[in-house]
């Protein structure tokens, strides 16, 4: 159920968020062209964004059969952002494919700016 994971989104509690990935997860990243593949990669990425995003909340959320729609506002930097988690489910809740989408573009540049640095540093 995608409340699980939008509770451990919320709390950014990163052991609840690995929780509610399927080991198989895939990630469609905003930025990058080539999904990243496996809970330990996802948890990778998502353990950044969390200390990137500034001001984390979702506004809203849409609910299909098994996929929701977690829409959320951030900032990065002074930079406000708008963006969309958009998750497909398991018959268990667990989510097995996260897409998120990120506008404006000045909001998705710094948001990608913000990561390259955070990767490239040891």
């Amino acid at each position: 159920m995608s409340a699980a994971f939008r509770a451990a989104v919320e709390s950014r509690d990163l052991e609840a968020m690995r929780d509610a990935l399927h080991p198989d997860v895939v990630f469609n990243s905003p930025a990058v062209h080539t999904p990243y593949e496996g809970r330990e990669k996802t948890m990778a990425l998502l353990s950044e964004v969390v200390e990137v995003f500034e001001d984390f909340s979702y506004s809203d959320e849409l609910q299909g059969e098994d996929t929701h729609g977690l829409v959320f506002k951030a900032r990065v930097g002074d930079k406000q952002l708008q963006g969309w988690d958009y998750l497909k489910l398991d018959d268990e809740g667990l989510v097995t494919e996260l897409t998120v989408m990120v506008r404006p573009l000045s909001g998705l540049m710094a948001l990608a700016q913000a990561m390259m640095e955070r990767l490239r540093t040891p």
